[in-house]
C-alpha cells in the first residue's frame, strides 16, 4: 500500500501500524468507528485530555482508565491493544495524532478527498449535499465534507481541499472591496 498522506512521525508510524493491523484483519470500518468514537469523547472530555497529555500521571493509571473508557465505550480489541501499547510506552499523548493520521490514510485508500468547509453559521442537510456534489464535480473523486462554522466569515464559505482553497466568504469579497476603494482614493 503507498501513503503519501500525513502518517509522519510518531503518530505515523503507530497510525500506519493500526491502519496495516486493520486491514489485514478486515477491520478496517470497525476502526474507524472506534476512533472517531473516542475523538468525540476526547473533544468533550477535558479530564481526558489530561489523562492523555498529563507527564505526572503513571502509565498504569493511565492504562486503567483508558481500559475502562473503552471498555464502556465497546471499543474493538485491536484499537484497544494500540491504546494499550500507547499507554505501555508512555505515548498515550500522541492518540488524537494517530486518530487523524489513521482517518487520512483510510480516506487516501478509498480515493476519497476531504474538504474543509468553513461557514458563518451552521449548515442545512440540503445545503451540505449541494456543496458536496459540487465539490465532487471539482476534484473528480468521492468527497468527505468537514464542517466548521466561524461567524467571521460573515456570509458564504471557505473551502480547502488540500493545499487548494477556494474563498468565496463575504469577509474575503468585502476585504477586497476596500483595498479597491483604498487604491482609488
Amino acid at each position: 500500500m503507498s501513503q503519501n498522506t500525513a502518517a509522519t512521525g510518531l503518530q505515523g508510524r503507530y497510525a500506519t501500524a493500526l491502519f496495516e493491523l486493520a486491514n489485514q484483519a478486515s477491520q478496517l470500518d470497525a476502526v474507524k468507528n472506534d476512533l472517531e468514537l473516542l475523538d468525540q469523547v476526547i473533544a468533550q472530555s477535558d479530564d481526558l485530555r489530561n489523562v492523555l497529555r498529563s507527564p505526572v500521571i503513571s502509565r498504569d493509571v493511565q492504562a486503567k482508565a483508558m481500559a475502562a473508557l473503552l471498555e464502556k465505550l465497546g471499543i474493538s480489541e485491536l484499537t484497544k491493544k494500540t491504546v494499550g501499547l500507547l499507554c505501555q510506552k508512555r505515548r498515550l499523548f500522541v492518540l488524537p495524532g494517530v486518530i487523524n493520521a489513521y482517518l487520512s490514510m483510510l480516506s487516501a485508500h478509498r480515493g476519497e478527498v476531504t474538504a474543509l468547509v468553513t461557514s458563518a453559521s451552521e449548515l442545512k442537510q440540503e445545503q451540505i449535499d449541494a456543496v458536496t456534489v459540487a465539490l465532487k464535480e471539482v476534484v473528480g473523486a468521492t468527497v468527505k465534507v468537514d464542517l466548521n462554522v466561524d461567524p467571521a466569515v460573515l456570509g458564504g464559505l471557505v473551502v480547502k481541499v488540500g493545499s487548494r482553497v477556494f474563498d468565496a466568504s463575504l469577509r474575503t469579497k468585502l476585504q477586497k472591496l476596500e483595498l479597491a476603494m483604498k487604491g482609488v482614493a
